[in-house]
């Protein structure tokens, strides 16, 4: 069979996570990229649903809230807390729900 080549610019982690995850199925990457190919050809575009994630609201708001978080982190507004134990943890975490108004 005759072949031809085609050189692509892949960031280095995440050719080594595809090598890895192909791997597992026998295959290098360039076989990968081939059955990639021969798929694609066959259901004439991609062989797999192209779209964008649809978050729910509590899911947008959990990420608004960690970016929050992380934000007052960074500029010092927010400073962690150690606990001796996964129940302090825990307590903590049920005191400050319920000053949330999530407990009753």
């Amino acid at each position: 069979m005759k072949t031809t080549n085609y050189n692509i610019r892949l960031d280095p982690t995440i050719k080594a996570k595809a090598e890895s995850t192909f791997a597992e199925f026998g295959l290098n990457l360039s076989e990968a990229i081939n059955v990639f190919l021969h798929m694609s050809i066959k259901k004439c575009g991609f062989p797999f649903e192209i779209r964008e994630p649809k978050l729910n609201s509590d899911t947008l708001s959990a990420i608004q809230e960690t970016e929050q978080i992380l934000e007052e982190y960074a500029n010092g507004s927010r400073k962690p807390t150690s606990f001796s134990n996964a129940s302090e943890m825990f307590a903590a975490m049920d005191l400050e729900d319920a000053k949330e108004g999530e407990i009753e």
